[in-house]
């Protein structure tokens, strides 16, 4: 098997794992009400795969694998390679409004990505290298669709993991067999763990300190694993109700916890184990970064252009898009957006070649800025919609099924606006609002402020590794010898 089916994918989830909900086990993920439409979603990207219109831009044939491949899995060494890897990106976003930030997309490049860098890993040993390429192989042959838990539970975070009062509450190893690790504890935050095939575990940030070197992992396990719960948050999914909810209806993402109760990871799905310098170098030599930017960044700015669209339309059934103070505003929207879609552009014209695995790695400054105006920018346009939209977002109906009641008229009459019908305007608030009211709006504004870890960390990571540095200080060198 290669390319999937969205039927496909629904059938490799029933297969008895451990997913609870408010206190109860949930018997089949597809078919759970508060997962449904969801899963849904994601069954209709694999179909998407052998959609005509699709199909070349979303699998390629790939002589490595004597079969065809979905794009993400392809490993980049031509500018038309990463070029039509972002349109893939950009395809599976526009599906999902850029509102599914773990699309299986994400994870798969992620693999590639570590796949590449077998050497780093070989440093441990070959036969952890081995792994690394030998699961990517797997994954991508039957592509699957990966989630990751990276986060430990939020203890004291004053105490190292060793430290804490509990240290066995952070998923550590218990124990080294011939068979494999057995490991026992929780990770957080495991988007779409319920219905993901599997599952890719390691710590972030990588800052781990002498005497962690139990917590210190990298492996991966099915989820139907024996001995792995997975526990979730409160759905903010609205089943059925499309047109009240637009967004939350269909592409809310469950967050869950992971926990490991003595879980035996085989060696040949174990890539790291007990090592915190090679654990700590990861993120940055395995150069997963690159090729991950590369696609949250088109998901960004797929999710961004969306919401402009809606402030756009907002402020033209207002009356007031050419208002001096909300065009300036859209204006803002405009640039930021703008900002967005051209790290990706540019770090594809800025891509070089490792000569390590000839792999043709998206510049990282370019996919950086991304990363640290995505938590400013996106809350931002939030702002947007709630300034221009003002009181219309609660002066709304209930549902949108009181239009063909006996006050349907009256609400017409109420609510229609500039060139507009109280009916459209109301299903555009009502988009509005699962934008920037509704739980599911809340989760992403906190998501997206959030992606990239600590702000301040990741602003001050940026001015120690950029790349450009010496040029420009290079030039100013040279100006100051003149004076």
């Amino acid at each position: 098997m290669s390319i999937r089916t969205g039927a496909q994918f629904l059938a490799g989830l029933k297969d008895d794992r451990e997913v609870w909900y408010d206190g109860e086990r949930v018997g089949d993920v597809t078919t759970f009400e508060p997962f449904a439409a969801s899963v849904q979603s994601l069954a209709t990207l694999y179909d998407m795969q052998h959609d005509p219109q699709h199909r070349d831009i979303l699998s390629v044939d790939c002589p490595e694998f004597g079969e065809r491949i979905a794009r993400p899995f392809e490993i980049p060494r031509t500018p038309e390679q990463l070029r039509l890897k972002r349109e893939a990106y950009r395809i599976w976003a526009e599906a999902t409004c850029g509102m599914m930030g773990r699309s299986p997309d994400f994870l798969n490049v992620m693999l590639a990505s570590l796949a590449a860098k077998r050497s780093f890993f070989a440093e441990f040993s070959g036969e952890r290298a081995d792994a690394v390429v030998a699961y990517y192989r797997h994954v991508a042959s039957s592509d699957l669709f990966l989630t990751h838990a990276l986060l430990d539970p939020q203890l004291d975070k004053g105490k190292l993991r060793h430290q804490q009062t509990d240290p066995t509450i952070t998923l550590h190893v218990k124990e080294r067999t011939k068979d494999g690790l057995l490991v026992h504890g929780a990770k957080r935050i495991a988007t779409a763990a319920p219905y993901a095939d599997e599952l890719l575990v390691w710590p972030f940030p990588p800052t781990f300190q002498p005497g962690e070197e139990p917590y210190a992992n990298v492996f991966a396990v099915p989820m139907n694993t024996p001995g792995l719960k997975t526990i979730c948050r409160p759905s903010f999914a609205h089943p059925g109700r499309r047109k009240d909810y637009p967004l939350s209806a269909q592409f809310d993402e469950m967050d869950a916890t992971v926990v490991f109760d003595n879980v035996l990871v085989p060696w040949e799905r174990v890539f790291l184990h007990e090592d915190i310098g090679l654990l700590n170098r990861m993120y940055r030599d395995t150069r997963m970064r690159e090729l991950t930017a590369h696609q949250t960044n088109t998901r960004l700015e797929t999710k961004l252009g969306f919401v402009y669209a809606v402030l756009l339309r907002v402020a033209q059934a207002s009356g007031i898009d050419t208002r001096k103070d909300v065009i300036e505003m859209l204006g803002e929207a405009v640039m930021n957006l703008e900002a967005i879609r051209n790290t990706t552009r540019s770090a594809e014209l800025q891509a070089t070649l490792d000569p390590e695995n000839g792999v043709l790695y998206p510049d990282l400054a370019a996919l950086q800025c991304g990363r640290a105006l995505g938590p400013v920018v996106y809350p931002r346009a939030v702002q947007m919609i709630r300034k221009v939209a003002g009181g219309g977002l609660v002066q709304l109906p209930n549902s949108m099924h009181e239009f063909d009641s006996p006050i349907g008229a009256d609400l017409e009459r109420a609510l229609r606006g500039a060139g507009i019908g109280g009916r459209e305007k109301a299903q555009l608030l009502r988009l509005a609002w699962d934008i920037c009211g509704s739980e599911f709006g809340a989760r992403h504004e906190l998501y997206e402020m959030n992606y990239a870890g600590e702000y301040g960390a990741l602003l001050a990571g940026i001015q120690r590794e950029y790349g450009r540095k010496s040029y420009y200080l290079d030039h100013l060198d040279r100006f100051m010898s003149t004076l």
